[in-house]
């Protein structure tokens, strides 16, 4: 008797733990909207440790915006370190093929985050997978070139479209480096069309200063964040010779299955901002982008 009260017990803790594991699993796999982060009691941040949005020592300036927004949703914050290639698969359940401005989704993974905030550029091929939040950042593609480049900074015309086609012009028999599925995409930003040497850059978005520093490339393309900090962190080393695409966005993602935490971030976001909260954060992080785009930051 001893022994099949001792089976059946075991069976059904057995039972019971299997039941508990896969609603854990679904808990995961489904969850991500403000009721889901609020009964789970934390806010996971997807984050990609790029220029000063994180810097993968505990700060920066999506990591404090994350941080503040878990406080307001009376949550814990947890940050869940990523990168680019998995980044949409872990905050939608489904892994992301990109082709162009087309994507593909090819098979379910798991689901790590709620939002993903790392300087992220508002790109076609992006709003097809999330739903952006307010612009929380203006950006900008940049040429950015070794110190003892023949290339010469161009001398701001006025015109933006013009100043881009001379840059461009001047990429002809160079060559530069680019990063696939970002921002950074040559294909993006065309720059096969332009005849300069076009290389596809293997490592992370924060190695591509360094790379033209160290020889792998006389120039590289940079959205306006990283190329701030590159000049900062290697002056005299690298210059900026000018635009390579017009005025850009940042924001952070949510799955379009989470409409309302969304909509909670962006209400939170509009107080910061009427506050002065989030203008103090950006001069900590990025003083010198007040200069560069003042339109952006005016109500601030």
């Amino acid at each position: 008797m001893r022994t099949k009260i001792g089976f059946m017990g075991s069976l059904a803790f057995q039972l019971g733990l299997i039941v508990f594991m896969l609603a854990v699993f679904l808990g995961t796999a489904l969850a991500g909207d403000l009721p889901d982060v609020k009964k789970r009691g934390v806010l996971r941040h997807l984050g990609i440790p790029y220029a000063n949005f994180v810097s993968g020592s505990g700060d920066g300036l999506d990591v404090e915006l994350m941080k503040l927004f878990a406080k307001h949703l009376n949550v814990k914050y947890a940050y869940v370190k990523t990168d680019w290639d998995y980044v949409m698969g872990d905050l939608t359940g489904k892994k992301v093929n990109v082709k162009g401005e087309e994507v593909e989704f090819t098979r379910d993974v798991p689901v790590k985050g709620d939002v993903i905030a790392c300087g992220m550029t508002w790109l076609p091929w992006r709003q097809k997978v999330v739903d952006y939040s307010l612009p929380t950042f203006p950006t900008q593609v940049w040429l950015v070139a070794r110190a003892d480049s023949v290339l010469k900074p161009i001398v701001p015309s006025g015109d933006l479209a013009r100043d881009i086609t001379v840059v461009r012009e001047l990429l002809k028999g160079h060559a530069v480096l680019g990063k696939a599925n970002t921002c950074l995409d040559p294909k993006l930003n065309r720059l096969e069309e332009t005849g300069a040497e076009v290389k596809v850059f293997k490592g992370g978005l924060n190695e591509l200063a360094p790379a033209i520093i160290n020889g792998e490339a006389e120039t590289t393309v940079l959205d306006v964040p990283d190329a701030l900090i590159a000049l900062e962190k290697w002056p005299g080393k690298v210059k900026v010779i000018g635009p390579v695409s017009p005025v850009q966005e940042m924001g952070c993602g949510f799955a379009k299955t989470s409409p309302s935490l969304r909509e909670a971030f962006n209400s939170f976001y509009k107080k910061l901002r009427k506050g002065g909260t989030y203008r103090h954060l950006v001069e900590q992080y990025y003083p010198a982008v007040f200069a560069h785009y003042p339109e952006f930051f005016k109500e601030l």
